[in-house]
């Protein structure tokens, strides 16, 4: 019996703790804490959801800005490739006209060069025969109408030649 009368005094012990709790509010208070909790829980929960909405349209964002970056990058390189082509382009045309205009140069100054030389021959052929027409002259003919005949072969010669 007396394990009987324990089980009953623990029985009774805790229905009167249960009623010293009742009435000094400890359930009030238990359930006021457990309700600040659920109101903290879901204030994170939604602070949450608008940390992760936020994230979302962060990433949206500097996803459009990434494809922005891209296609801008990639006109740039294409406008460079282009300027690059036309200014070689341009570059090509120059060297050409740069080189016809060289070469045309070179030529003239060889045409002038040959003619300066066929000149500069003539003149020396020229003295040549006025030279050698001179001494033949003078030791074929003597006296004045030699020193005539002579004036007068050496101004024709001259006339020719030059």
């Amino acid at each position: 019996m007396f394990g009987l009368q324990a089980e009953f005094w623990v029985a009774v012990a805790f229905f009167l703790l249960l009623a010293l709790f009742g009435y000094m509010g400890v359930h009030r208070t238990i359930l006021t804490a457990l309700d600040h909790r659920r109101d903290r829980i879901k204030q994170d929960l939604d602070d949450a959801r608008r940390l992760r909405d936020e994230a979302a349209a962060l990433l949206a964002d500097y996803k459009k800005r990434h494809a922005s970056a891209e296609r801008e990058a990639q006109e740039i390189i294409t406008s460079a490739k282009e300027e690059a082509e036309r200014i070689a382009a341009e570059a090509k045309v120059k060297m050409e006209d740069f080189v016809a205009r060289r070469t045309k140069a070179a030529e003239s100054k060889i045409a002038f060069a040959e003619a300066q030389a066929v000149a500069d021959v003539r003149a020396a052929a020229a003295e040549a025969a006025v030279t050698a027409a001179t001494q033949v002259l003078s030791q074929s003919v003597k006296g004045n109408v030699a020193d005539g005949l002579i004036e007068k072969g050496i101004g024709e010669v001259r006339a020719k030649l030059n």
